[in-house]
């Protein structure tokens, strides 16, 4: 595909431009600051490219730093702040003249643990009024903040579903993992015998009577789980670890690139998009008359 058209929540992206980008705010993954600007002056020279209006550029810019909590470093030097303000700096740049679309890219790159926590805080607020279009390579990032995912393989894309309807998509096996302090034969009956196992897949001893069950579950496993449990108690078989194994969205990446088939089309995507907008936008206009 080399041509088409794209509409911006209704506005072409060709005939009427600077409309259409109104309603997109980008942050890439190196926020676009300059470090030699003060934080509320960058936020107002970045109103004034976005042609926010006069009269309310200063309420803007003070919505969006109070939203991002950078209303305390408003007068310091972006190049003193850290890699975690930055980047919020950067979130409010985006923000400004409130988009309907965020494009985030790779935004919790570099940051500590307490900054990751802070910036997908943020995204999932900003979800609620917003459409956000995230894109990273790290999966934990996008299965703790998505509700829709895309995966793209060398420019095709893979699939297009919700990530409980991927994982389950997978097909793979539910396990559960055992870890007891006791009998191994004994155990190792109870787990047999529990309804909704289908095999015990593999045995690990560690020594000092504890070993480790794989335990491969029939469908979802039923109640397995707390039948075993229940069995071990009675039997006084000391239960040190107990959790269920299931196909995660690292999982579903790995098998979705190393598969050739091609799951679906650029065309879906576009479909996708272009019916969401288009209710969008319409709803707006039915809002206005």
């Amino acid at each position: 595909m080399s041509d088409g058209k794209v509409s911006i929540y209704g506005c072409d992206i060709s005939s009427e431009p600077v409309k259409a980008k109104k309603n997109i705010g980008y942050l890439p993954e190196i926020p676009p600051v300059y470090p030699d600007m003060r934080v509320k002056e960058y936020l107002s020279f970045c109103a004034g490219l976005k042609r926010v209006p006069m009269a309310k550029k200063s309420s803007e810019i003070k919505r969006v730093m109070e939203l991002l909590k950078i209303t305390d470093v408003k007068d310091k030097l972006i190049k003193n702040l850290s890699k975690g303000y930055k980047q919020r700096v950067g979130f409010a740049q985006a923000l400004l003249g409130n988009p309907k679309f965020l494009i985030l890219d790779e935004p919790t790159v570099g940051l500590d643990p307490n900054q990751v926590v802070e910036v997908r805080q943020i995204i999932k607020d900003l979800k609620k009024e917003h459409s956000v279009i995230f894109s990273s390579h790290i999966l934990s990032e996008v299965s703790a903040v998505c509700d829709r995912v895309v995966i793209i393989n060398k420019g095709d894309i893979k699939a297009i579903d919700t990530i409980e309807n991927l994982e389950k998509s997978l097909g793979g096996d539910l396990f559960l993992n055992v870890k007891i302090k006791g009998s191994r034969a004994a155990a190792s009956n109870i787990i047999e015998l529990a309804k909704g196992v289908k095999e015990i897949e593999k045995i690990d001893a560690e020594g000092n009577d504890f070993f480790n069950f794989r335990v491969k579950l029939d469908g979802d496993g039923g109640d397995a789980k707390n039948e075993i449990m229940t069995e071990m108690i009675r039997h006084n078989i000391q239960i040190s670890e107990i959790f269920t194994e299931k196909p995660d969205l690292e999982s579903v990446f790995m098998e979705l690139i190393n598969n050739n088939t091609k799951k679906s089309g650029i065309e879906e995507l576009f479909d996708e998009i272009k019916a969401e907008t288009d209710a969008a936008a319409d709803s707006e206009k039915e809002g206005e008359e």
